[in-house]
């Protein structure tokens, strides 16, 4: 008979605990048994990275996510002021001293899937010919190619101690090399060409611990980056955000070892060529 009314106290408790946290405006926190797991997402503060932040949140992951800038980040802070499950870091992936902190930081925390988001257009204007500029090019990779690889390799301990192991990295179509030739940001598309392979032999270093090293790949989508790229009646005209990540996260959800240093995969699940 005890047991019967302590088993009815505690479930009295949690369904009181949720009713709580759902006038506060919050989400209740991961329960024993969840399948929800814990993601880091870099760049969360606009566009992709920050809609990856509010569909993991309301999928009642816990969501850790960064920006270089989170006192400007007003839309990330929003999401975060109204889900315990969500907390925002400051983190500029081209500072390895403070990428390296962050995973400090979240020592014992086990990452079920560590997306790298974050990254740069670059000044469209000294990417072509007879403008050309090394700093740009060197800002471009660094941010790309070395924060992303820099990302990883911090916070491999803390996905190879999860369910998931997973470490996603956004590339694009724009770095396939088999498409026909188009004109656009060289030191943009070069940087993605870079993260593939960058990706792909990290993958093998990662192979013995079981941890999934994989692209994916949005496309055109109505984000800032695109708007400054192709101008803003074009793109929008493109994708929406909202679907992107929809797709998105159902092709990480279902990313296996056999993903893992192979082709990207884009978002509607289909292979990309190289």
């Amino acid at each position: 008979m005890l047991r019967t009314i302590t088993r009815t106290a505690l479930v009295c408790v949690a369904v009181t605990s949720a009713f709580v946290a759902a006038l506060a405006g919050q989400q209740p926190p991961r329960t024993e048994g969840s399948t929800a797991g814990t993601v880091l997402i870099t760049g969360s503060n606009r566009g992709l990275g920050l809609e990856f932040v509010r569909q993991y949140a309301d999928r009642g992951w816990r969501v850790l996510a960064t920006a270089r800038n989170p006192e400007g980040a007003a839309d990330l802070r929003g999401i975060a002021a109204k889900n315990r499950n969500v907390s925002v870091d400051r983190l500029d992936v081209q500072d390895v001293a403070a990428i390296r902190a962050l995973a400090a930081k979240y020592r014992g925390t086990s990452i079920d899937v560590l997306i790298n988001n974050a990254g740069v257009l670059g000044d469209m204007k000294v990417q072509t010919v007879g403008s050309l500029d090394a700093r740009e090019f060197e800002e471009v990779m660094s941010a790309n190619v070395f924060g992303a690889l820099a990302t990883a390799e911090a916070f491999r301990d803390h996905v190879a101690a999860s369910r998931q192991k997973k470490i996603v990295s956004l590339t694009s179509r724009s770095g396939i090399i088999s498409q026909p030739g188009r004109r656009g940001p060289s030191f943009y598309r070069a940087s993605k060409v870079a993260l593939n392979m960058v990706m792909r032999v990290l993958a093998d270093d990662l192979r013995e611990r079981q941890v999934i090293v994989a692209l994916v790949s949005p496309p055109p989508t109505e984000t800032d980056m695109l708007r400054e790229l192709i101008g803003p009646d074009n793109a929008a005209q493109q994708a929406k955000p909202a679907d992107v990540i929809r797709g998105l996260i159902k092709v990480i959800d279902g990313l296996t070892m056999d993903n893992s240093g192979g082709q990207p995969v884009y978002f509607d699940g289909t292979l990309l060529p190289w």
